[in-house]
């Protein structure tokens, strides 16, 4: 499922025009993605947790040439799903 196609699924269900429905959307993922860049992790109860991980500086191999090289640290996104959704997967 793409953008379009979660826009089209919450205006259905909302009873929403697609405009609001986009919108929405829009809000959502504004609203988590801005969380994140301030540090704080977003808890939606029975869905799951987005938080912020740092990666640790490392070093890894080019693999066209094979030489070593150095990966910088860097934060990287990660969500944990929830009960509630893992129990609606299986």
């Amino acid at each position: 499922m793409n953008k379009a196609e979660l826009v089209d699924a919450v205006a259905s269900k909302a009873g929403l025009s697609k405009v609001d429905a986009g919108k929405a959307v829009e809000a959502v993922v504004s609203s988590i993605t801005g969380a994140l860049k301030g540090g704080n992790s977003v808890a939606i109860v029975g869905f799951g947790t987005f938080q912020v991980k740092r990666r640790a500086a490392r070093s890894g191999r080019n693999p066209r040439t094979g030489e070593t090289i150095k990966i910088a640290a860097s934060n990287v996104p990660s969500f944990k799903a929830g009960k509630g959704l893992k129990d609606a997967v299986n």
